[in-house]
């Protein structure tokens, strides 16, 4: 594979410690360390087999390289750390988006048959060739605007037949780009209208068909649940996790989207790697997962699109913990891939400082995927997907541009993606 140096970089972001040769950022970035983004000016980075073979200021650069890259006046960063995405689906939701125009509420047009029972009336009619081209295109769509990172999750399958495919779909993704992916089963987004007044023989199917085969073909890296009001409950989704263990999945719980009801008490009791959504937290949650190894993952473009409240961000950091942004990317609330519009919502609507939302974008969306190791920093040894932005004065402009795309190049995996 062919090294590539990336030289005379306006501001490299987001860098180990060069002389410790640690990964320094490999634990989650928490509380007030969230306001530190460690840079170099006028730096070089060198990727080599793929990976980060070293990096510097322009005083000790190297010469050579197969290909070289001036980033003159540009800054590059770690690819985003997607944590929580929807992106296989069939079809779009935009009628749903006119209704809630009109006034009806996420709820309402569930119970009307729109929402998550509406994307999976679609996807059971949709071939798996069809879904990988549509998905497909959404892939590209969030590497061009600098994701390397992200997870996919299943759920508007909602039978064994459908959860089954929409896991294969997103397995032949994994083999089709150079963007890294993690695989997430989530049978446990919604009871099908058959199964609404028997939801214990949809928790069967669940437990006893779909689990099962999906870790027979190794079809899943984690399990999810939507914990909520009107959906799976506390018990429910504790004994889903339980289930999932045994077969060596671990969670990432949907929780705390409209109400506290005890899933972040449950998720930290059984080990959750994340716990996504928290538009409502309250303090006994957060002293909860204070001591706790399970990161707190926002998703701020979801209450900006259904126009609904956002996480208490600034409270959750204040307090001490650590979290990550993600974008929800789906065909109902989320509609977006892209990563720099979540951090620009994070800094306009939860005010968090840029510095804690490409922290939050970036290592700590890699730790709510236990990729910390490989990606989410510059530091030796991690994968070499990086981006490099357009010419832009400083690091707040990111943000602040919510507008634009102000990613100009994408590597990943010390590839360079046109």
């Amino acid at each position: 594979m062919p090294s590539i140096l990336i030289k005379s970089i306006k501001t490299l972001v987001q860098v180990g410690d060069q002389n410790k040769h640690t990964t320094r950022l490999a634990a989650p970035v928490k509380g007030a360390d969230m306001k530190t983004l460690p840079q170099l000016e006028n730096a070089w980075l060198l990727i080599q087999d793929g990976l980060i073979h070293d990096y510097g200021t322009m005083e000790n650069c190297p010469e050579n390289a197969d290909q070289i890259i001036d980033a003159s006046g540009r800054m590059v960063f770690p690819g985003w750390c997607d944590s929580h995405t929807h992106i296989v689906y069939a079809g779009s939701r935009e009628s749903e988006f006119v209704d809630r125009i009109n006034g009806l509420s996420y709820k309402e047009i569930a119970e009307k048959g729109g929402g998550i029972l509406n994307s999976a009336k679609q996807l059971s009619n949709t071939s798996e060739d069809d879904l990988v081209e549509q998905a497909y295109t959404r892939l590209e769509e969030i590497i061009g605007f600098g994701t390397a990172l992200v997870e996919i999750k299943s759920g508007y399958g909602l039978s064994v037949k459908d959860e089954l495919k929409m896991l294969r779909v997103i397995r032949r993704l994994k083999g089709m780009t150079k963007l890294n992916i993690k695989s997430t089963f989530l049978g446990a987004h919604a009871f099908p209208a058959i199964y609404k007044e028997n939801q214990e023989e949809y928790m069967d199917l669940i437990l006893n068909k779909m689990l099962p085969q999906i870790a027979a073909e190794g079809l899943a890296d984690y399990v999810d649940a939507f914990c909520e009001k009107g959906f799976f409950s506390v018990e429910q989704t504790e004994r889903i996790m339980e289930a999932a263990s045994k077969f060596g999945l671990k969670s990432k719980i949907h929780t705390n989207q409209f109400n506290c009801m005890g899933g972040i008490q449950a998720s930290v009791k059984h080990g959750a790697i994340s716990v996504d959504h928290l538009e409502v937290v309250n303090d006994e949650e957060i002293a909860c997962l204070l001591g706790a190894e399970t990161m707190p993952t926002l998703l701020p473009s979801a209450p900006f699109f259904i126009n609904d409240h956002y996480p208490p961000a600034r409270k959750m950091i204040d307090a001490g913990l650590p979290v990550a942004l993600a974008t929800d990317f789906n065909p109902g609330s989320t509609p977006s891939g892209k990563m720099a519009f979540v951090v620009s919502l994070a800094c306009i609507n939860m005010k968090m400082t840029p510095e804690e939302a490409i922290n939050a974008a970036t290592i700590n969306g890699a730790v709510a995927l236990e990729s910390q190791t490989t990606f989410g920093s510059i530091e030796k040894g991690k994968t070499g997907s990086v981006f490099i932005t357009k010419r832009i004065p400083s690091i707040a402009f990111l943000p602040y541009s919510f507008g634009s795309n102000l990613v100009e190049k994408v590597i990943l995996k010390g590839e360079l993606i046109s």
